[in-house]
């Protein structure tokens, strides 16, 4: 297949059934985390000034950052359930993706800060208070694992995704500033602190890089990951009755709804209306594509606009 990019025909259009968006159940969890993540932040951030501990306030100043992260994915999840409009015809589903993308982008501000902290830190060590330390982040232990639980329970999207990514880094920031407080406390080795504030940073940093580039491939509309194009097309070419397929594309319309668009050449238009069904079937059992949009064409339609039909066939490699 050489031929990727978009081509409008003449010919009539076909279009599968349009896959509903799910009504998002996004809401209680995501309010009782907003509720929690933001009276704890305060609180660790007031122990971290006190304790003069860097891990504290690291993961207060990360905890501050999840109640942002959290608020806008209340947003999302009240713009995806909103009706499609005359303007907006796919609904605003999308929301979610490009907060998981914001929310992506401020974790990486809060890895930066943390690391210049700790590297301050490390070259100018100061006492810590390692009782309250401990203390306090093992309640951040229990609050944390409250608020993955909630967030669990909602409807599992990029944008909750994004939502319980922050708050496991919370989590982990939570056992790390733990680990010092007993540390410190124990050894009065102070060097700790900073430590393992800089070990934790990169844990959240490589899950945020995960996270940004899988929404980063959405709002590109590429392919999915867990898709090969090909393959598709392949399957498609390979129902009897067609010749070839082309103009193929395939993208993510939100998390959990793909959509594809083609041009099938097939040998009798008058044998759509069955060719259809069973392009449909296929891509809905096999691939979990709802949202199909594909136009049948004649071969000899193909040569008369002067275009050369480079396809994928049934066979093709």
């Amino acid at each position: 297949m050489s031929d990727l990019h978009a081509h409008h025909g003449h010919h009539h259009e076909a279009h599968g059934p349009a896959h509903g968006h799910d009504v998002s159940r996004e809401g209680r969890g995501l309010w009782t985390s907003l509720a929690l993540t933001a009276g704890f932040a305060v609180i660790e951030a007031f122990a971290g000034l006190f304790a003069h501990s860097l891990a504290l306030l690291s993961d207060a100043g990360h905890m501050l950052s999840d109640t942002l992260a959290l608020a806008l994915s209340l947003f999302a999840a009240w713009m995806a359930r909103r009706p499609p409009s005359a303007r907006h015809s796919y609904g605003f589903a999308r929301t979610e993706i490009i907060v998981a993308f914001i929310n992506g982008l401020v974790l990486l501000g809060v890895v930066t800060a943390i690391v210049i902290a700790a590297v301050g830190r490390l070259q100018h060590p100061g006492p810590v208070a390692g009782g309250v330390v401990m203390t306090i982040a093992a309640l951040g232990i229990f609050m944390n694992g409250g608020v993955v639980y909630a967030l669990s329970r909602e409807r599992r999207t990029l944008n909750t995704r994004s939502a319980i990514l922050h708050v496991l880094g919370d989590l982990l920031g939570s056992a790390a500033a733990l680990v010092a407080g007993a540390v410190v406390y124990f050894t009065g080795w102070d060097p700790i602190d900073p430590i393992l504030s800089l070990v934790i940073s990169g844990l959240i940093l490589y899950s945020t890089v995960q996270l940004l580039r899988e929404t980063l491939n959405v709002l590109m509309e590429g392919v999915p990951s867990h898709i090969d194009l090909r393959t598709v097309g392949r399957s498609l070419a390979e129902v009897p009755g067609t010749i070839s397929v082309h103009d193929l594309h395939i993208w993510t319309l939100s998390s959990g709804t793909l959509a594809l668009s083609a041009h099938v050449v097939i040998d009798d238009l008058d044998q759509w209306g069955g060719l259809l069904s069973a392009m449909q079937d296929l891509l809905r059992t096999r691939f979990d594509i709802d949202h199909v949009t594909l136009q049948p064409e004649t071969l000899d339609a193909e040569l008369i606009r002067g275009r050369p039909v480079i396809p994928i066939h049934p066979r093709s490699s």
